[in-house]
């Protein structure tokens, strides 16, 4: 897991749940005191107020009913002669053709009346409720109703407030969540730049540069890693002009050796010779004088091969180009080469299609003969070396892969440079030579991933 998202899950861990306790409070207190509120306890008053007038008005009709069945209430009678000077509501009673009816004062109800319809008259019992106006108490418990407690239901203020807090929370959350990515990304970058950076130092590229953007702890050590890079850099190319210099000192020191090693027997044979000669006995040994010929020719024969490792990198042979069938002379190097070698197992993979270049017969055969041999040389005892021919867009060619232990980044930039080896008892001309035919004949070669965990090569050239 990267640090980037380690630092995010820390950070969720570490706010989620106080996060939650505190919506869960904040809720809880502010349910607790709508429940409470006034406007609660208003409504509970108002609907015992009105349950209390209402019981009083049931009991006062009833004792007023009783009494007047009693006669302890004298009756206000409206005798049917005067009926046009009846009050509107007793003439509204006889006309409905009710038997009875109880009727509240107008306009504040402080009085009962209860009227009782005869044959063609109409009695009315009248009691006085006092001070208690039943019509007004209908009424302002209405008002209180429609003002408090209707319009709360119609906007929950409760609910409202809770939705604001939960909102709020989550905008200041979101918002802190999204700072926090932010500086995580902040951190995060250059640290993951860096580790990109090593990657590309570990696989040899020395030029890599990071960009510094600020001069904190995390800048700082940008910085020391462009440092570092940078003295990389100037060590490795220290180091292979001095493995330059080492190996021509080496290549010089070899050849001095050889050429005195040739040079003495030819010395020694050349003072025999005139040692014999002023006795005047060399016309009479004459197989003296083959042997001491076979010696010098052995030896000037030797001295000719050391320089032609030379000549043939510091000289352009002259080109013979004609058509070759690229498959009958990889096959015929490789018969020819691995009798050498009989500890290891050649695998070819020939173009069904014979690939037909144009190139140098002997500088093609001197191509497939030092890869193969390097190949051979890399390769452990009862390990592998794989051939193949190919025929491409840009022309055709072939493919010399090996066991063995492969070629890091430091060897390859260097791999084709005259006088550089890697392996013990190597001039460092064998791949210089090969580049350079390759080149000769319009072609080219470069590494390849090997196929059998060791270096590959292949040569490009191009077809008749």
């Amino acid at each position: 897991m990267s640090l980037r998202k380690k630092l995010i899950g820390i950070f969720l861990l570490a706010t989620i749940a106080p996060l939650a306790i505190t919506l869960w409070i904040s809720v809880s207190l502010l349910d607790e005191s709508f429940r409470h509120s006034s406007t609660g306890q208003l409504d509970e008053l108002s609907k015992a107020l009105l349950a209390t007038g209402q019981e009083f008005y049931q009991q006062a009709r009833k004792t007023l009913e009783e009494d007047a069945a009693a006669g302890r209430v004298k009756p206000t009678q409206y005798a049917g002669k005067d009926k046009a000077k009846w009050p509107q509501g007793v003439i509204d009673f006889a006309a409905s053709g009710e038997p009875s009816r109880f009727v509240l004062s107008e306009p504040d109800g402080n009085s009962l009346d209860y009227l009782v319809a005869g044959k063609t008259d109409v009695n009315v019992y009248s009691r006085p409720l006092g001070r208690i106006g039943l019509k007004d108490l209908e009424r302002k418990y209405k008002d209180a109703r429609d003002i408090v407690v209707e319009r709360s239901q119609i906007f929950d203020l409760r609910q409202a407030s809770t939705r604001a807090l939960i909102f709020l929370a989550a905008g200041v959350y979101l918002v802190s969540f999204a700072l926090m990515f932010w500086l995580s990304m902040r951190i995060t970058r250059p640290l993951k730049d860096l580790t990109t950076g090593l990657g590309q130092l570990a696989a040899g590229d020395l030029s890599v540069q990071l960009p510094v953007k600020q001069y904190d702890e995390v800048g700082r050590a940008l910085d020391a890693f462009n440092q570092t890079a940078n003295e990389l850099k100037r060590n490795r190319e220290k180091i292979v002009y001095l493995a330059q210099l080492a190996s021509w000192q080496a290549l010089a020191r070899k050849m001095a050796h050889e050429v005195k090693n040739s040079l003495t027997p030819i010395r020694l044979t050349m003072e025999e010779i005139k040692a014999r000669a002023e006795k005047g006995g060399v016309q009479a040994d004459p197989e003296f004088l083959r042997q001491a010929s076979d010696i010098v020719v052995e030896e000037v024969v030797s001295l000719e091969k050391r320089v032609r490792a030379f000549s043939q990198f510091a000289a352009e042979p002259p080109l013979e180009l004609r058509d070759l069938d690229l498959n009958a002379v990889f096959e015929e190097r490789v018969s020819f080469l691995k009798s050498a070698h009989p500890g290891l197992e050649y695998d070819l993979e020939l173009s069904p299609v014979p690939p037909k270049i144009r190139a140098d017969a002997d500088l093609l055969k001197g191509m497939l003969t030092n890869l193969l041999e390097n190949a051979a040389q890399a390769a452990p005892e009862g390990g592998r070396i794989k051939g193949r021919t190919f025929i491409g867009e840009n022309g055709a060619g072939f493919e010399i892969h090996d066991s063995g232990p492969g070629l890091d980044e430091l060897i390859k930039q260097t791999l084709f440079e005259p006088s550089i080896s890697f392996k013990p008892g190597g001039m460092g001309l064998g791949l210089s030579i090969v580049k350079k035919s390759a080149l000769a004949l319009g072609g080219d070669i470069h590494t390849i991933q090997g196929e059998l965990g060791g270096a590959a090569f292949r040569v490009l050239l191009p077809t008749a």
